[in-house]
């Protein structure tokens, strides 16, 4: 999409501190990091959010999961523990509207989510 931040950030229009390309996926860390490691983790093809995804795209989740761990293991936090999270929509807390996977650690992460 022509106006979607993510796009420009995976198109290299846009600098970001990337960790991880491939023919797939974008992953760089977020400039407003929540923990001390906070990584964004996108599609190249652009999906509004979790929403825009069907049946088809199950491979492509399963892959975006397998980059993250891929990552917490680079990143020295996959022994201790880490979060992976994904808002959907403005009630979910979604600000930017391309579908990105949030690979947070690095700290105690506050709350519980069940």
């Amino acid at each position: 999409m022509e106006d979607c931040i993510f796009c420009k950030i995976a198109a290299g229009v846009i600098p970001s501190t990337k960790v991880f390309e491939d023919e797939r996926v974008f992953a760089f860390r977020d400039i407003y990091p929540q923990a001390p490691t906070h990584i964004l983790i996108v599609p190249k093809k652009h999906y509004a959010d979790l929403a825009a995804l069907d049946e088809k795209d199950q491979p492509l989740m399963g892959y975006l999961l397998h980059v993250a761990n891929r990552l917490a293991e680079g990143e020295g936090i996959a022994r201790k523990g880490y979060r992976i999270a994904i808002n959907c929509g403005p009630q979910g807390g979604q600000v930017v509207q391309h579908l990105h996977v949030h690979l947070l650690g690095g700290r105690q992460l506050a709350g519980e989510l069940g």
